[in-house]
């Protein structure tokens, strides 16, 4: 029997290996695009009109120009991802931990949605109280924001879930509440009655615990849910977005509508940034991405919170300089450090100091 040459070998090598390449770079590709990695990819959302999702006693505004709010689209990266993201200046990877820090993908979510819900809720309060009309502030219980490992409720309660009742009994203020629970003995019988963010409510029954200041507890951390309540009545939709940057363009909407001025003179203006009980406009994540984003659909002025910092890192407007700069966009970009500055600038052209 002959042996073969040492060129067929060759040749039946360089064969093996182009099936081997074939067959291999398919499935590799087909790995980089469906399997995904413990990271998140952060990238430019939507530009979304404010007045569609607000309506001022039953209606709609329809006066001419928009108010904009701006997203960000955070999704778990695969590896094409990643890589694109090397290639994109508009575009940030996050570690889970980074993005969540130790909460689930659901607890994350309900806290964004609790987030938008007081966003909503302080820029309902805001816009009345700018506009100097009448308004209430109804107590509605405590929002869930921590929830003890030695509370009975662990399993039951959810975070954003509020707390109405305690033992049947309803009360005006979380002190008030607080005072009641730390009357009662550790491992006494409790009931909570509890009403989800989707609007369903629960009955839960637990123990007592001594939480970490020594006092009786039910072993959560809170904040107080309160609701504006006004007239005219405001309702606003924002769907399934989430999280508190919008609070800032929701209160000039509202605003715009309940005083009946005409804030955008037929403008297209877009911006971001939380609103805070003293008007104050709070600082936000992923602010180039909504540079790129308000861009790209013709907005003609972007509001952006100036915190005063000399760094980008800690003060969206500069930073909103560098993405507007790379992105060579006419929109102008403007700061603003609280309610009246917004207002001000639109009204009269005039950036406060």
């Amino acid at each position: 029997m002959k042996k073969e040459n040492s060129e067929t070998k060759e040749k039946k090598k360089h064969k093996f290996l182009k099936r081997l390449l074939w067959i291999g770079l398919p499935i590799l590709v087909l790995i980089a695009l469906i399997v995904p990695t413990n990271k998140y990819i952060e990238v430019p959302g939507t530009t979304e009109p404010v007045n569609q999702m607000i309506t001022v006693d039953g209606k709609k505004d329809t006066g001419k120009g928009n108010f904009y709010l701006t997203t960000v689209q955070i999704a778990q990266a695969n590896l094409a991802m990643i890589i694109y993201s090397h290639f994109n200046s508009f575009s940030t990877i996050y570690s889970a931990e980074d993005l969540m820090g130790s909460m689930d993908s659901a607890q994350y979510d309900l806290v964004n949605q609790f987030y938008m819900q007081t966003a909503q809720n302080t820029a309902v309060y805001q816009a009345f109280k700018q506009a100097k009309m009448p308004y209430e502030l109804k107590y509605d219980g405590v929002y869930v924001l921590d929830i003890a490992k030695n509370s009975t409720f662990k399993n039951k309660l959810q975070i954003a879930d509020t707390v109405t009742e305690v033992n049947g009994k309803t009360f005006k203020s979380s002190a008030e509440m607080m005072k009641y629970i730390q009357s009662q003995k550790v491992g006494g019988d409790v009931n909570i009655k509890v009403t989800r963010i989707d609007g369903k409510d629960y009955s839960f029954d637990g123990k007592f615990v001594k939480i970490s200041t020594g006092k009786t507890g039910i072993g959560i951390s809170l904040v107080d849910h309160t609701e504006v309540v006004s007239t005219p009545k405001v309702k606003i939709d924002a769907g399934s977005i989430g999280g508190p940057s919008a609070g800032m363009m929701f209160t000039l909407e509202i605003y715009n509508q309940i005083t009946g001025k005409d804030l955008r003179n037929g403008r297209e203006i877009a911006g971001t940034g939380t609103i805070e009980t003293d008007g104050t406009i709070g600082q936000i994540g992923g602010v180039d991405k909504k540079i790129a984003t308000a861009s790209k659909e013709g907005a003609e002025i972007f509001l952006v919170p100036d915190s005063g910092s000399k760094k980008a890192d800690d003060n969206n407007y500069l930073a909103a300089k560098e993405a507007a700069k790379k992105l060579k966009t006419s929109m102008k970009i403007i700061p603003v450090k609280t309610l009246d500055d917004a207002i001000t600038y639109l009204e009269t052209g005039k950036v406060n100091d």
